[in-house]
């Protein structure tokens, strides 16, 4: 089982487990799309510029779609759900991902997931559902609706990115995604989103952080894994940005952890761990 593969993926959600105390504690309030446009759109500009490579003509549609799907919805939507739910729970209405995956494969290629991944991503599910219960859920019908949206997104985007697997390098096509998803927000941050204020140097730190780290190195690490893992593996992987969130909400925050958020906790992870070794290829 390639574990250096995994680890360095698993690194990816992790990193935006951190996407929800950094949004709330950190940046100006009310401003989702703002905050998606200066994730992306920085992150995507200084990879370009890095790599001075531009994808062939014919791949133009489908990098397109892509970036909608894994850069531009899901980033709106992500802080959509930032903003309106407390972090632990942003995140995990994420957990329907892994499943929403194994049905596209089985939809689109017929290619039926065993059933040791399907049990271990509805144990998953039923994990979070624990999670859920954790003191504090505060459950706001735009913010769950938002979540379970980029969910959605990320989900296809993550089969797409592997079963279309252009030709590009993977500084490249992560650039040029952030790019596209960045100018695709553009837009819709400046229609949507009250003007900055005169920023703070905290909530520039805040911003910088999250296109960085959030954006620039997540999304390098999370579509290198996408090249060499199934997308059903990659996709449990995400599970762990709750995980991280409801830690940090716990360690820094102060946010209640009670027996059953640690039992949801565990059920996550023996999740995670039971959909790679099924993932995984035979020898």
């Amino acid at each position: 089982m390639p574990w250096l593969d995994i680890l360095l993926t698993a690194l990816a959600p992790a990193i935006w487990g951190s996407t929800y105390i950094v949004t709330t504690q950190l940046l100006p309030p009310d401003r989702p799309f703002t905050a998606a446009l200066l994730r992306t759109l920085p992150a995507g500009l200084l990879l370009t510029a890095y790599v001075r490579q531009l994808p062939e003509r014919r791949i133009w549609g489908r990098m397109a779609v892509l970036a909608a799907l894994n850069i531009g919805f899901f980033q709106a939507l992500l802080f959509v759900a930032a903003y309106r739910l407390p972090g632990g729970l942003a995140a995990v209405v994420g957990a329907v991902q892994p499943l929403l995956v194994m049905a596209l494969a089985w939809a689109l290629d017929g290619r039926q997931p065993a059933r040791v991944a399907v049990g271990a991503a509805v144990f998953g599910v039923a994990g979070m559902a624990l999670l859920l219960l954790s003191p504090g859920a505060v459950w706001d019908t735009v913010g769950i609706a938002a979540a379970l949206a980029g969910a959605a997104c990320m989900a296809a985007g993550t089969y797409l990115a592997r079963r279309w697997r252009p030709d590009v390098p993977v500084l490249a096509f992560t650039g040029w995604q952030l790019l596209a998803g960045g100018l695709m927000l553009l837009p819709v941050a400046w229609w949507a989103d009250a003007p900055l204020p005169v920023l703070t140097v905290t909530q520039i730190a805040g911003y910088a952080y999250l296109s960085l780290v959030g954006a620039l190195l997540a999304y390098v690490l999370w579509f290198r894994g996408i090249a060499r893992l199934s997308p059903v593996a990659v996709s449990s992987l995400g599970l762990l940005s709750p995980l991280t969130a409801v830690v940090l909400g716990w360690a820094l925050l102060g946010q209640a952890l009670s027996g059953t958020s640690l039992l949801g906790m565990a059920m996550v992870l023996a999740s995670i761990l039971a959909v790679q070794w099924a993932s995984s290829p035979r020898q």
